[in-house]
């Protein structure tokens, strides 16, 4: 095989990925599929697809034995269902975020994915951005030396968002925050302590009966002396979208720029003292050395696209989305690092190659769950939780 067929579902968020399929080398026939025919019918025009390349019906699809994989971009609430129906159904399964909406979803998942024997991708788009994967990098090199401590947040304001999103709970869906602080430890998640702040208007407590504007979480990862911290909003809070990351390294740390306009910055411990001047009460005047020196640095973080087939390459920088034609979890999310293609790229290619996909069901169930169980230790008071050992069910 060194061709799939592949049905792309859900033709809002969606239709950034459809092109990138079509022009990905080892993609045979790319079908769109959408429950509005007037959304579908938009999508088809916009890419000259014939009438055999869309649909409406996702039974058919679904049994359709040309298709090999599917790629899901519906609402939250259907992640789980529709991934079991497809794995079930024997396709490949590729599924936007969150994987779940509780850890009970998360095990039907995996269990599907077991007995059909087919590939499951957890489509997170911070695992590969740009900037993930220069740290990723930097890291990997020893020049950070030993990591001691990472945060990372997902700021986003949802006001005016599709009304299935009303109150949704912060934590209930972090991946965006934590995903790439978990890979950079090596680790999996143990346990996870939780606090909320703040307080949302009364409608938007009642869908979910989360009160919190912000919730915050602990994470304690096994087998390693390193802490996350992680935090979320998604109303009531007077601040830009960001999804954001700070990694403090023995010898060089990295933080997030706090605005779009900036860059990150690097922080570089060079090893010698800091000189510094102060008087006594003589007035003579006398040196101390004092803490390290420390150099600090904006960076210009490097675009991948090499690492795709070149006819993909271009989408890290080009996308379906403008000012006439937006979608929010795309321009709000600043293009996602040029993340899309990656995705694409490793979803088709461990089909092609027989393997697991990056991220798998597995890494998608502790990147969902500790979020799930962050949102219950804070809904509890701050009750320390562990985190089911999914690495088990392999």
């Amino acid at each position: 095989m060194d061709k799939i067929n592949v049905a792309v579902v859900g033709m809002s968020f969606g239709l950034e990925f459809v092109p990138i399929f079509l022009a990905h080398p080892n993609v045979g026939k790319v079908t769109i599929v959408d429950a509005n025919e007037k959304i579908l019918q938009a999508a088809k025009e916009r890419y000259s697809l014939g009438d055999n390349q869309s649909t409406t019906n996702l039974d058919a699809v679904l049994a359709d034995p040309e298709i090999d994989a599917i790629h899901l971009l519906t609402p939250p609430a259907s992640h789980a269902p529709l991934s079991v129906r497809a794995l079930n159904a024997g396709k490949h399964c590729a599924c936007t975020i969150p994987m779940g909406l509780n850890i009970d979803e998360l095990h039907q998942v995996i269990e599907a994915r077991k007995k059909s024997k087919k590939r499951y991708m957890f489509m997170e788009t911070t695992l590969y951005e740009r900037e993930f994967l220069y740290i990723q990098e930097l890291a990997g090199s020893g020049k950070m030396g030993r990591i001691q401590y990472m945060t990372c947040a997902h700021y986003q304001d949802m006001e005016g968002w599709p009304k299935y999103w009303d109150g949704f709970p912060p934590l209930k869906h972090p991946t965006h925050a934590v995903t790439p602080c978990v890979y950079l430890s090596g680790k999996f998640p143990e346990k996870v302590y939780g606090r909320g702040s703040g307080r949302v208007r009364e409608e938007l407590i009642k869908p979910y009966g989360c009160p919190f504007a912000f919730e915050s979480a602990l994470i304690n990862m096994e087998e390693s002396d390193i802490t996350i911290e992680m935090e979320r909003f998604l109303y009531g809070v007077a601040r830009s979208y960001s999804e954001c990351f700070r990694v403090y390294g023995e010898d060089i740390s990295f933080e997030w720029q706090q605005a779009d306009k900036e860059d990150p910055i690097l922080f570089e411990r060079t090893g010698a003292l800091k000189k510094v001047e102060i008087f006594a009460s003589t007035n003579e005047k006398e040196r101390y050395l004092r803490g390290s020196e420390i150099t600090e640095r904006r960076i210009k973080v490097p675009d991948y696209a090499s690492r795709l087939p070149e006819e993909i390459a271009k989408f890290t920088t080009k996308t379906v989305y403008n000012n006439e034609n937006t979608h929010l979890s795309f321009t709000q999310g600043g293009g996602h690092g040029g993340s899309h293609p990656h995705l694409i790229h490793e979803f088709v290619r461990s089909i092609i190659e027989d393997r697991e996909p990056v991220p798998d069901d597995i890494m998608g169930a502790y990147l969902t769950g500790v979020g799930i169980l962050a949102h219950e230790s804070a809904m509890a008071g701050g009750k320390v939780i562990e985190v089911p050992q999914f690495k088990k069910l392999r």
